[in-house]
């Protein structure tokens, strides 16, 4: 399945919820818990994942809000594993109800894990995810790597003077554990663009000359790695604002609520509950297709592009 600039789609990030217990300031601060009523079922999901798999998709990525709220996770787990063509199953969490979970997770189906993880200082964990509880994602991702969760990737959003004093800290993680830190660009989805706070990776990579570049895991792959002689795991940049890679993007999104967006960085959507309301898939799959079809050459993020979502609501 390719767009019209020639990008081949194979990876499919699908929102199971825009439900979370956190309220992160760049995802969704100030939001209360969103109802579950907009949500699609689980076999709407794996309709979706089975002809986007027979258009050619390898790869699906679970989301959120916090995908681990669905009660039928493993049920959506075990159900995708066993579609035609999907070679990787991946799911990002906040990890405060990982605990407990990992193994039956990997049970499932489930192939990677990434944890989202802003703070490694108690307090401040708990001040910039709105109540969360950082002994609970520690918990969580030390269980996950006991389970077979190798590499298992931390995702962090610095924000500048609020916690990107701390990504030495975080590198850190990486020297006796299998785990890759990545750092994200804050995005400007939702309410507000808060420039002023983005840490731009080449910053904190011109700070670091001692971080060595390592070649990437896959084709397209969004973050540019690093790694610090001798130490086990990786260091990620991504940097969607700063060092646009929209030429080798590979991906497509679908919400809780039914709607294909080609492109992370635009407001085009696509419905698909109307055409699943035909038992044939054809209908499905046009639309699909023509989805694919309207993805954008490039992202917004740098010229006046206003999300009409924010990242809960679109998909972590």
């Amino acid at each position: 399945m390719n767009d019209h600039f020639g990008r081949t789609i194979e990876y499919l990030r699908l929102s199971l919820t825009e439900r979370c217990t956190l309220k992160c300031a760049y995802c969704r601060a100030g939001e209360g818990l969103c109802p579950k009523k907009s949500e699609l079922p689980a076999e709407a999901f794996l309709r979706i994942v089975r002809v986007m798999a027979s258009l050619g998709v390898k790869k699906v990525r679970l989301t959120g809000g916090e995908p681990m709220l669905r009660r039928d996770l493993l049920e959506i787990v075990s159900g995708i594993r066993a579609v035609e063509g999907i070679k990787e199953i991946d799911m990002t969490t906040n990890g405060q109800h990982l605990p407990g979970q990992s193994r039956l997770l990997r049970e499932a189906g489930l192939d990677r894990l990434n944890v989202s993880l802003d703070s490694l200082r108690a307090e401040r964990f708990t001040a910039m995810t709105g109540g969360g509880s950082l002994e609970k994602t520690l918990t969580g991702i030390e269980e996950a790597l006991e389970a077979g969760f190798r590499p298992l990737k931390i995702n962090v959003v610095l924000l500048r003077g609020e916690n990107d004093d701390e990504t030495d800290d975080f590198i850190a993680l990486t020297k006796d554990k299998p785990v890759w830190v990545r750092f994200i660009e804050w995005m400007p989805l939702g309410e507000s663009d808060c420039a002023d706070k983005r840490v731009p990776g080449g910053e904190l990579r011109a700070a670091r000359p001692y971080l060595e570049p390592a070649p990437p895991v896959y084709k397209g792959q969004p973050s540019r790695d690093y790694q610090v002689p001798g130490y086990m795991g990786r260091v990620g940049f991504i940097d969607p604002v700063s060092h646009r890679f929209c030429q080798y993007c590979n991906r497509v999104r679908v919400t809780s609520d039914g709607m294909l967006r080609p492109c992370l960085g635009s407001n085009l959507e696509i419905p698909l509950r109307e055409a699943m309301n035909d038992p044939d898939d054809a209908a499905l799959r046009e639309a699909i297709l023509r989805a694919v079809r309207q993805k954008p050459e490039a992202h917004g993020f740098d010229g006046a592009f206003c999300a009409n979502r924010n990242m809960s609501r679109i998909g972590g």
